[in-house]
């Protein structure tokens, strides 16, 4: 609800959130109420831990990281798919007071140089696949001492992490950490505005953030023995804090899987009987349209979580209807240790991102004047709490041109608040359509054009018009034998929206959308794709 200063707060009471709490110590600090329930499985080769297996282990390698000389403060780069491997090198840096930062291993050479060397890491851990583009990275980026290789070989002058596993663990030891200053996790933000930045998270972000999720009986409060399959990637803030770190903390038993495959993805639901998905709105698609899904019991699921991109309202209907299932939206950032908002699983609204969650304030401000306003009129969503980020990594600039003196966190998100206090995000401030001074909502045209039945997946950008500034321009991907054509598709779109939003810049057909893997539309890259059509015309 809004006080008189349109500030809006959570509906529910606050959560304690300890001052000087380590985050390893928040999420293994029930262990000894379930230390034989399994912790972490691998899908693919079906090896398990249980938790008292999980913290020895960390322990060792934590250990053997004391003993290659990895002292507090030091940076290790997780650059690797999810694995069990991952998890425990996590867990085992930021216990002796390291910094882990997560690396896409998508990434280029260029890109896993460029990280390295921004976060200053001098230690790495990586796949086997990978190697070759780490060595290629350390040619240039030559600071780094250690390169640890999950998998169980062991290659010229790297170091294998069965090594690692090996060690007694009699060099384990907690540091004094300052929760409040010392940064445990820094993972990068997406970059679609200028370079990747490193985000800094503190301890008390983290556990701030777990408390608030999970240590209220409103949001995520989770039992001992549910199941996470953990798709979405660890090096992703969701994967890495809602899915492992807030499943650990409660006793579930998370299931990792290096990628998303859809036969094994429903096989892990069926199998393991999950009754919580945490997915993104690319696997929202697939689960409302894809034929498989069918073939599979997925009976056992209750809940779907929803984030880290905009979800349409139609989405969420027909994925509801099919699975006979609770949809839940959160909303974050990176920056935000990543939730700020979350459905609440007792009082959940279809399109709503959700309410603010515990010891949270949000506002929405007028772009221009930054005047805060009431209820249902669309602005700037901005978030002030504990789990606000510390800082971007060396980066005053940038920092101070997000976080305000008043320590209000501005997301460049849009969106607004009923009177009830939930949220609705509309789009990216950025990402804004401006057709002759009207605004234009990305998301919302894409919303609608998955609701068309030959329709399999759609993005909407601006492309530059001189009488309007821009126009609205859709990529579709259309359904296997579907022959609808431009013109029906916007004769579609003009039926069900106000003139402004009329898809004048036409449409074009491609065979997949670009997007993070997060679930992000990088409409950044196709801008850019018409950006450099207009140059080879001149």
């Amino acid at each position: 609800m809004a006080d008189t200063n349109n500030i809006v707060r959570c509906p529910y009471p606050d959560v304690r959130i300890p001052e000087n709490q380590s985050f390893y110590g928040r999420v293994f600090q029930r262990v000894k109420e379930f230390p034989t329930k399994i912790a972490l499985v691998d899908e693919i080769s079906g090896t398990s831990f249980t938790y008292i297996e999980l913290v020895n282990a960390t322990e060792c390698v934590g250990s053997a990281l004391i003993k290659l000389g990895f002292k507090k403060g030091d940076v290790l780069c997780l650059y690797s798919p999810n694995s069990i491997e991952w998890a425990i090198t996590y867990f085992a840096v930021i216990a002796i007071g390291g910094i882990a930062t997560t690396a896409n291993p998508l990434y280029t050479t260029d890109e896993i140089q460029y990280q390295l060397k921004d976060a200053n890491a001098t230690y790495i851990a990586t796949s086997i696949e990978l190697v070759s583009k780490v060595k290629q990275a350390a040619t240039k980026y030559t600071k780094l001492k250690k390169i640890i290789v999950f998998g169980g070989k062991t290659l010229f002058d790297c170091t294998s992490f069965n090594t690692l596993m090996g060690d007694k663990g009699d060099a384990f030891k907690l540091p004094t950490i300052n929760a409040k200053e010392d940064i445990a996790a820094l993972p990068y933000s997406s970059g679609s505005t200028g370079l990747p930045k490193g985000v800094m998270l503190t301890h008390f972000n983290l556990v701030a953030n777990i408390q608030q999720l999970n240590a209220s009986p409103y949001f995520l409060s989770t039992h001992i023995g549910d199941c996470h399959i953990a798709v979405l990637p660890f090096f992703h803030i969701y994967g890495q804090i809602l899915i492992l770190a807030g499943g650990l903390c409660d006793g579930a038993t998370v299931v990792t899987m290096p990628r998303f495959d859809p036969k094994q993805y429903l096989s892990a639901i069926q199998k393991y009987k999950a009754i919580r998905l945490f997915i993104v709105p690319p696997m929202m698609l697939f689960l409302a349209k894809d034929p498989i899904v069918d073939k599979y019991d997925l009976s056992s699921v209750k809940d779907i979580i929803c984030g880290a991109a905009p979800l349409s309202k139609e989405l969420q209907v027909d994925v509801m209807t099919r699975l006979k299932c609770n949809i839940l939206q959160g909303y974050g950032m990176t920056e935000l240790s990543p939730v700020s908002h979350f459905s609440p699983t007792k009082e959940w609204r279809i399109d709503a991102v959700g309410v603010c969650i515990p010891n949270t304030k949000s506002k929405i401000i007028n772009m221009d004047t930054g005047v805060a306003l009431g209820p249902h009129m669309d602005g700037e969503v901005c978030v002030r709490g504990p789990q606000v980020m510390k800082g971007y990594l060396n980066n005053y600039e940038a920092t101070a041109n997000t976080i305000d003196k008043d320590g209000w966190l501005h997301t460049g998100d849009i969106g607004h608040y009923d009177h009830d206090g939930y949220f609705f995000v509309v789009d990216r401030l950025k990402e804004l359509i401006k057709y002759k001074g009207f605004q234009v909502a990305p998301a919302e045209l894409e919303g609608l054009l998955l609701t068309h039945p030959d329709i399999a997946d759609s993005a909407v950008i601006g492309v530059p018009d001189i009488v309007a500034g821009e126009l609205p321009k859709a990529f579709i991907v259309k359904k296997p034998g579907a022959t609808i054509t431009g013109a029906q598709i916007c004769q579609f779109v003009e039926e069900l929206v106000a003139p402004h939003k009329k898809l004048r810049g036409g449409v074009e057909f491609c065979q997949e959308i670009p997007k993070s893997p997060s679930g992000k539309i990088l409409r950044r890259v196709l801008r850019q794709i018409i950006k450099d059509r207009l140059k080879s015309k001149l």
